[in-house]
C-alpha cells in the first residue's frame, strides 16, 4: 500500500482497492505516505553530512522505492553501510535483486521485534560495527506493532546495543481525534488480517524516546522536521500525521 502511495508499480489489486478505501476517509493519507519519505530522506542525509553516520540499520524498510536509505547515505560517502530489515519474502526478493552488486547493503528476512535474530545475524556482523555509531531507523513501522509487544520496549532494546554517539530515528501514525484513530486502526487490522497495532497519540511517541536526548527541532509533524527550504511541502491537514524525530544515544 506504501509503495502504491508514493507512485510505485509494486502493488496488487487488493492494496490499490484498500488505498482508495482508506482515502475517501482520509484523504490527506497519500500526502502523509510522501511526506514521510522525504523525512526519512533528509534524516539520512542529515546525520550523514551532519554528524558523520556512516552506518544505518533500516527496521522494517518495505519495498525499495526511490530514494531508499543507501542511495541517499552513499551520495553522502560511498562507504556508507545499510542493513535493511522486513519480514515480507516479496520484500526480499525485491530487495536483493536492487541490491545485487552493492556490497556495503543487505537485506535481511526478520521480525523487526527480533532484536538478538537481527543483531547477530552474519549479514549485520559484516556490515555493521557496533564499536562505531548506528543510525537505527524505525520509520512508519511502530504503529504496525500491538501495545502487546511493547514497542517502546523494542526502541529501547535497541538503543541498548548502540554505542553512545548512535542515533535513533522514530516517527509513527499519529492522530488527536479518536474516531480517526479508532477507524484507521481498524480498517488496517483488517486489511492486514489482524498483523498491525494502532494509530496513536503523540504523547506515545514521546514516550518511545523517554530520557534519551531529543535532535533539533524536536519530536515534531514529519514534514516540519528541518525542511529543505521555507517552500518544502507541508502536510496540509491534521487528522493524522505522521509524528516523530531523532534521538541521540548518550
Amino acid at each position: 500500500m506504501y509503495d502504491f502511495l508514493l507512485g510505485g508499480k509494486d502493488s496488487y489489486p487488493a492494496d490499490q482497492q484498500a488505498c482508495a478505501q482508506l482515502l475517501e476517509q482520509v484523504p490527506s493519507t497519500k500526502a502523509l505516505a510522501v511526506n514521510n519519505r522525504r523525512f526519512l530522506q533528509r534524516v539520512v542525509r542529515t546525520l550523514a553530512a551532519e554528524y558523520g553516520v556512516r552506518q544505518f540499520i533500516d527496521h522494517g524498510s518495505g519495498l525499495p522505492t526511490r530514494d531508499n536509505v543507501h542511495q541517499v547515505a552513499q551520495r553522502v560517502d560511498p562507504s556508507s553501510r545499510v542493513v535493511y530489515i522486513d519480514n515480507d519474502p516479496i520484500v526480499l526478493a525485491h530487495g536483493r535483486a536492487l541490491l545485487e552488486e552493492n556490497t556495503s547493503t543487505a537485506v535481511i528476512h526478520a521480525d523487526m521485534r527480533d532484536t538478538d535474530g537481527i543483531f547477530d545475524h552474519p549479514d549485520t556482523r559484516r556490515l555493521i560495527d557496533l564499536s562505531q555509531p548506528v543510525a537505527a531507523l524505525f520509520v512508519s513501522v511502530l504503529h504496525c506493532i500491538p501495545d502487546d509487544d511493547d514497542p517502546a520496549g523494542l526502541v529501547r532494546r535497541v538503543a541498548s546495543r548502540l554505542v553512545p554517539g548512535s542515533f535513533l530515528v522514530v516517527c509513527q501514525l499519529v492522530s488527536p481525534d479518536p474516531a480517526v484513530r479508532e477507524f484507521v486502526t481498524e480498517f488496517m487490522r483488517e486489511s492486514t488480517q489482524g498483523r498491525w497495532g494502532r494509530v496513536r497519540e503523540e504523547s506515545d511517541v514521546h514516550a518511545f524516546l523517554e530520557g534519551m536526548d531529543i535532535v533539533r527541532p524536536g519530536l515534531v509533524e514529519v514534514s516540519t522536521w528541518r525542511p529543505d527550504s521555507d517552500v518544502a511541502p507541508r502536510q496540509e491537514t491534521d487528522e493524522w500525521t505522521e509524528f516523530g524525530g531523532v534521538a541521540r544515544i548518550q
